[in-house]
């Protein structure tokens, strides 16, 4: 990892929080929020030192991120009930 991982993580979460804040209320606030808390940790566990393990949950915040920017404002019907609603199984076994 990095030398200055601190500093790296810190200008992601201020990044990310500012972000948030900009938002309006709503779930995609709060994950933008969540993802700005874990870039925080992440930074609060740099400080100790050096970690490679880091990497993993930064990636996975990363992608938690890129998904709040090209996903749907609004939940649509399609995304909450899918076409595996049973349901729907039921009616086309039928």
């Amino acid at each position: 990892m990095m030398s200055d991982a601190f500093d790296y993580f810190r200008a992601y979460a201020v990044r990310a929080l500012c972000k948030a804040r900009s938002m309006p209320k709503g779930r995609m606030k709060h994950l933008q929020l969540v993802v700005g808390r874990i870039y925080n940790l992440l930074k609060k566990e740099a400080a100790f030192g050096p970690n490679t393990q880091h990497m993993e949950d930064f990636r996975a915040a990363q992608k938690l991120e890129r998904s709040l920017d090209s996903g749907p404002k609004e939940p649509s019907a399609r995304t909450r009930f899918g076409a595996s609603s049973p349901h729907r199984a039921e009616q086309g076994g039928r």
